[in-house]
C-alpha cells in the first residue's frame, strides 16, 4: 500500500471478531484465562491491549519498523528510551531540543547516573568529538524544537553505527508522513503523539518505533515494567487521527509555505527559522531527507517590537503550549515550552527571549495572515 493508504488500512484496521471497521475500546484492566499456566494472548492491560496493539501495530508499519510501542505522553516515550542504559552509561544529545527533554535529562536521569553532553547535531565533527569510551547513544531531533535545525540523519547514523551507537530520532515535528528516520538509519524513532498523529489536541500520547527485534523486545519490556502505557480511549482517539494525518499535513504544509512568505516580506520580522526557506544554509539536506516542509515555522520581531502586544492581539491563533494541531498554536519558547532551561543556556543555543514558536494550522491561509497583519501592526 501506499502511505496515504496505510495511514487507513494499516495495522490492525477491523475488528476481527466483528467485522467493525473500527478496532474496539476494549475498556478491560485483565482477560479470562482457560489455562492455569498457560499463555494467553491477552493478561493483563499494562502488559498488553487490543485497542493499543492495533495502534503500535500501525506507527510501526507507518514508520517501516517492525515493532511500536504507544506511551502516556511523549515524555512517558523518551523516559522509556532512555531507561535503555545504565548508570554510568553516556548520551550525546542535540542542543536544540524540547524543553522537556532537557528537563528530564538534567533533573532526572542525570540524578539516575546517566551522563549527556549537548552538541550541535548539525556539526558531525562536533558529535564525533564529543564520543566518549562510554557514550552509547545519538539522541537528536529534527527539524528541532524550536528553531527547525536540520541535521543529516543519514551521516550521523554512518557515524554512530562506527562507533557502536544507537541512533535515536524524535521525529515529532515531520511526523511519517515527511520523514522516516528508520530507514536513513536510525535506530529508534520516537513521538510526542499529542502532536500532528493525534492532530485535534485532544489527547497527551507518546509513540516508539524500531527497526531490531531485540530491542522491540526491550523497550516492550521497559513499557511493561515502569507502566505508563497509552490507555485504550486514548489509544483509540490516536488511531482516529492518524487516519487523517495526510490531508491534515498537506494543508499544515501549504499553509506554513504562504505564511512564511507573508513574514519574509514584512518590515517588522527580523528573522524566521523554516526548513523551506531557500535561503538557509539546510534547505537542500531538508528538501533531501523530507517530502515537504511541514507546518512549523519561528521567528523574530525586529528591536523595538512589543512582543506582548503581538501575541495579544491575536485573535484567530490561539496562544498555547503544544503544536500540530487543526488549529494554529502560537507561544513564546523562552516563558512557556523551554522555560525549563536555564536562560543562559537557552541563548547560547540561540533560543532568544523574543523567539516566538508558530504551529500553522489548517484554518482558511488569508485569515490566518489578515490575524498576523493586524497583530503585527499593533507590536
Amino acid at each position: 500500500m501506499k502511505f496515504d493508504s496505510k495511514l487507513i488500512h494499516g495495522g490492525t484496521s477491523y475488528d476481527k471478531y466483528t467485522g467493525a471497521v473500527n478496532v474496539p475500546i476494549y475498556q478491560t484492566s485483565t482477560y479470562k484465562q482457560t489455562e492455569l499456566g498457560g499463555e494467553p494472548q491477552w493478561e493483563y492491560s499494562r502488559t498488553g491491549n487490543p485497542t493499543r496493539n492495533a495502534l503500535e501495530e500501525l506507527i510501526a508499519q507507518l514508520e517501516g519498523g517492525i515493532s511500536g510501542a504507544a506511551f502516556a505522553s511523549g515524555s512517558a516515550a523518551i523516559h522509556a528510551v532512555f531507561s535503555l542504559f545504565s548508570k554510568g552509561d553516556h548520551i550525546v544529545v542535540g542542543n536544540d531540543v524540547y524543553g522537556g527533554t532537557f528537563r528530564l535529562i538534567n533533573t532526572v536521569l542525570t540524578r539516575m547516573g546517566l551522563e549527556f553532553t549537548a552538541v550541535d547535531t548539525r556539526d558531525l565533527q562536533a558529535v564525533k568529538q564529543a564520543l566518549r569510551p562510554n557514550t552509547k547513544a545519538l539522541y537528536l531531533e529534527t527539524p528541532t524544537n524550536p528553531l527547525m535545525h536540520i541535521s543529516d540523519i543519514k551521516a550521523l547514523a554512518t557515524l554512530a553505527h562506527t562507533n557502536d551507537l544507537l541512533v535515536i530520532v524524535d521525529n515529532t515535528f515531520a511526523t511519517p508522513y515527511l520523514q522516516r528516520p528508520l530507514e536513513l538509519g536510525a535506530d529508534i524513532v520516537l513521538h510526542s503523539a499529542s502532536k500532528y498523529l493525534g492532530g485535534h489536541s485532544d489527547l497527551v500520547a507518546g509513540l516508539t518505533v524500531v527497526k531490531d527485534e531485540k530491542l522491540g523486545q526491550q523497550l516492550h519490556y521497559l513499557q511493561n515494567a515502569i507502566g505508563a502505557i497509552l490507555g485504550p480511549q486514548d489509544s483509540w482517539l490516536l488511531q482516529r487521527g492518524i487516519k487523517t494525518l495526510a490531508v491534515r499535513m498537506r494543508a499544515h504544509n501549504e499553509n506554513a509555505r504562504q505564511i512564511f512568505e507573508f513574514l519574509e516580506k514584512h518590515e517588522k520580522v527580523a528573522k524566521i527559522y523554516y526548513p523551506g526557506d531557500k535561503k538557509a544554509p539546510a534547505y537542500a539536506l531538508a528538501k533531501e531527507q523530507m517530502d515537504d516542509f511541514g507546518g512549523m515555522l519561528s521567528f523574530e520581531l525586529k528591536e523595538g517590537s512589543d512582543l506582548k502586544a503581538f501575541i495579544e492581539s491575536l485573535q484567530l491563533i490561539t496562544l498555547a503550549e503544544s503544536l500540530g494541531s487543526v488549529e494554529s498554536l502560537i507561544e513564546v519558547p523562552a516563558i512557556m515550552t523551554h522555560g525549563a532551561i536555564p536562560r543562559e543556556i537557552r541563548l547560547k543555543d540561540g533560543i532568544k527571549d523574543e523567539l516566538i514558536r508558530l504551529s500553522v494550522g489548517i484554518e482558511d491561509v488569508n485569515d490566518l495572515i489578515a490575524d498576523l497583519k493586524q497583530a503585527l501592526a499593533k507590536a
